[in-house]
C-alpha cells in the first residue's frame, strides 16, 4: 500500500494524460468518422470505395501494428512524428473507423421514405441529412459510438510502448524503481476502472436524454 501511495503523484500524472489522449482522439476521431461515413454511403463510387479500404485496414490490422507502422515506419519515407502526435493520430484513425461504421449503420438504418418525404418539401440532401436524419440516427449510434469510446481509454495504454508517460508507463517507471509490480499494477487497473465507469455514466445520461417519449 506505501509504494502505490508514495507512487500516486506519478499515477495521477499519468492519468491526466491518459484522458487528454483519450479526449483528444474522440473528438478527432468523430470528425474523422462522420466524414467517412458519408463518404460510405455516398452514391459515387470512388468515396465509398476509399471509406471501405480505410476502415477494412485500420479495422483488419492490429492497433499495437498501426503504432508501430506511424512511430517508427512513418521516419522511413521522411514523415517523423513525435510520440504524442504519432499517440493520437494512431488512435483517431483507428476509433475512426470503428466510428464511421457506427455512424453509417445508424443513417442506413433510417427509413428511405423520410429521404423522399424530405426531398419532396425542397430540402437539399445536406438539409436532410443535418434536419432530419442525423438526430434520429444519432439515437440509434450513441450505444456503440459510447462503446467504442470507451474501449478507447484502455486503448491509450498501448501507446506507452512509443515511450508515452500515460498511466500504464507512469506505472510500470514506478515498478522499475520499487520492484512491486503486483500493487501497481492493480492500482493502474483501477484508475483505468474508474474512467470506464465515469464514461458509462456518461455514457446512460446521453442515452436517457436522447431516448423517444413512450407513448402512455
Amino acid at each position: 500500500m506505501n509504494v502505490v501511495i508514495g507512487s500516486l503523484p506519478a499515477l495521477l500524472k499519468g492519468t491526466l494524460l491518459t484522458i487528454e489522449f483519450a479526449v483528444a482522439s474522440m473528438v478527432l476521431g468523430l470528425v474523422v468518422g462522420a466524414v467517412f461515413a458519408l463518404m460510405a454511403i455516398s452514391a459515387r463510387p470512388v468515396p465509398c470505395a476509399i471509406a471501405r479500404g480505410y476502415v477494412s485496414i485500420m479495422r483488419g490490422t492490429p492497433l499495437l501494428v498501426q503504432i508501430f507502422v506511424v512511430y517508427y515506419g512513418l521516419p522511413g519515407i521522411g514523415i517523423a512524428l513525435g510520440p504524442t502526435s504519432a499517440g493520437i493520430l494512431t488512435l483517431t484513425a483507428n476509433a475512426g473507423a470503428y466510428l464511421s461504421e457506427s455512424m453509417r449503420g445508424a443513417i442506413l438504418g433510417i427509413d428511405k421514405g423520410q429521404w423522399q418525404a424530405a426531398h419532396s418539401l425542397g430540402l437539399s440532401h445536406l438539409q436532410t441529412l443535418r434536419y432530419i436524419i442525423g438526430p434520429q440516427a444519432l439515437r440509434l449510434a450513441v450505444p456503440s459510438l459510447s462503446n467504442t469510446l470507451i474501449s478507447l481509454i484502455k486503448d491509450t495504454s498501448l501507446v506507452s510502448v512509443i515511450t508515452v508517460t500515460e498511466l500504464l508507463r507512469s506505472a510500470q517507471e514506478a515498478i522499475a524503481s520499487s520492484y512491486r509490480p503486483l500493487p501497481l499494477y492493480i492500482a493502474a487497473a483501477v484508475i483505468y476502472w474508474i474512467l470506464s465507469t465515469a464514461l458509462s455514466w456518461v455514457q446512460h445520461r446521453v442515452e436517457a436524454r436522447l431516448r423517444l417519449p413512450t407513448a402512455r
